[in-house]
């Protein structure tokens, strides 16, 4: 089986698109579907769904796609190794981060290693936790910054990062220093990515408190203004507390609770020679940073 036609499904089914899939890997759109239907007569069923919105993976493609990832991502490794020895340094490495309080140092790092190593792209995914870790159990990223997730990937701690509560400046309980997190049950509660397995989602169902949301926002900063504007409480991971100002207080969740962010990648003996090298930079540098961030 071809593995550059697994990687471009792995990439339609991302895109959602196959237009944008070809785009992306340097394909012509017309090169691409042929790709596709070389692959599904390979294969003997089809693969995606196309439809004028997209494509989507058939069940049976949903089935194969633990596989179609780890030979795509052997076909990607041999072409590298191939290169080194040719003496040419080539490749891709898929990074995602879940904290934009890591972005910064993120950036450095992928400038720096950009300069060190010229050949090799850099592809950025900023998504939440849960997702990022099963695109890299997929093999579909390579090196993200998340909280703790299971799967089949190495992790290295970074930081242990304590769960908060954003309340109106005004708010009784301000004087009292904490926040118990029973009272999400009948609090003015705002849901921050509902629907999604987030670390407040997971910290509310540890405690078997099913919080009633006066609101739901996709992201922090909704969440912030809502509080600011005295609309209810939110839940917070403790990166997000240096960024209250005086409208809003932050206070520590009663009992105390917090949730490991750290490093997550394939292991290095299944790793392209690009992401061990991505690795190998990126790990002192983000264990360097997370040492001040937590200072």
């Amino acid at each position: 089986m071809d593995t550059r036609k697994c990687r471009a499904l792995l990439e339609a089914i991302e895109c959602g698109n196959l237009a944008r899939a070809s785009e992306k890997l340097g394909y012509t759109h017309s090169g691409i579907s042929r790709m596709m239907a070389s692959l599904e007569a390979e294969v003997g069923f089809p693969l995606l769904v196309r439809s004028k919105t997209g494509v989507v993976p058939t069940p049976e493609c949903e089935s194969m796609l633990p596989l179609l990832a780890q030979l795509a991502a052997v076909g990607e490794a041999c072409e590298q190794e191939a290169a080194l020895v040719r003496g040419v340094e080539m490749g891709m490495v898929r990074v995602g981060s879940a904290y934009r309080q890591f972005m910064n140092v993120l950036a450095s790092i992928i400038a720096e290693f950009g300069r060190e190593h010229p050949a090799i792209r850099i592809e950025l995914d900023v998504q939440n936790s849960t997702p990022l870790a099963r695109k890299l159990d997929g093999r579909m990223l390579d090196f993200c910054i998340v909280s703790r997730r299971e799967g089949s990937f190495d992790w290295i701690p970074l930081l242990a990062d304590p769960m908060v509560m954003w309340v109106p400046a005004s708010h009784a309980l301000v004087q009292k220093g904490s926040y118990p997190v029973e009272r999400c049950a009948h609090d003015p509660f705002i849901e921050v990515y509902p629907g999604e397995d987030s670390d407040n989602a997971r910290l509310l169902a540890s405690a078997e408190i099913v919080p009633s949301p006066r609101y739901t926002v996709p992201d922090t900063r909704a969440a912030y203004e809502l509080v600011a504007a005295g609309l209810g409480v939110a839940m917070m991971n403790g990166l997000y507390a240096r960024e209250a100002d005086e409208r809003v207080a932050c206070l520590p969740v009663s009992p105390d609770a917090s949730v490991s962010i750290g490093i997550a990648h394939i292991p290095e003996d299944e790793a392209s020679p690009a992401v061990r090298a991505f690795i190998s930079f990126a790990i002192p540098r983000l264990v360097e940073a997370a040492r001040k961030l937590g200072d």
